[in-house]
């Protein structure tokens, strides 16, 4: 689960390397956000190789959408998805909902199709 002030790696080529959770959208006072959310971030470091060639700017708020987190999703009809991974991962949006990137370095899980972000799939290595 995503919070505030909560650090996560991005997952494309946007150029930015790691932003901070600054707001939880879709409700009123909702605290954790869970996988495919959508959540406004502030970005904190950028990659060394592109800081000319950037997308975005170091302190710059934007959208994102998780496509991974540490916590287990837990589905209704009571399988688990689990990535085994250590870090959160984020994708930057654009305001109309769009990708800024071209390009997502790691697999979306195959939850994500049934919330028809297929710009996003389209973009991917692959589904998990």
């Amino acid at each position: 689960m995503i919070q505030q002030q909560t650090i996560l790696k991005v997952a494309d080529n946007s150029g930015a390397k790691t932003v901070k959770c600054i707001k939880v959208l879709n409700g009123f006072q909702k605290k954790y956000a869970k996988l495919g959310s959508i959540i406004v971030v502030s970005v904190q470091k950028l990659r060394k190789k592109s800081k000319q060639l950037s997308k975005v700017k170091k302190g710059g708020v934007y959208r994102a959408l998780i496509i991974k987190t540490k916590t287990k999703e837990t589905k209704k009809d009571g399988s688990t998805i689990c990535f085994f991974t250590e870090k959160n991962s984020v994708v930057l949006l654009n305001k109309k909902g769009n990708p800024i990137a071209t390009r997502i370095t790691e697999p979306i899980p195959f939850a994500l199709r049934k919330k028809k972000l297929t710009k996003f799939i389209s973009i991917s290595i692959g589904l998990i």
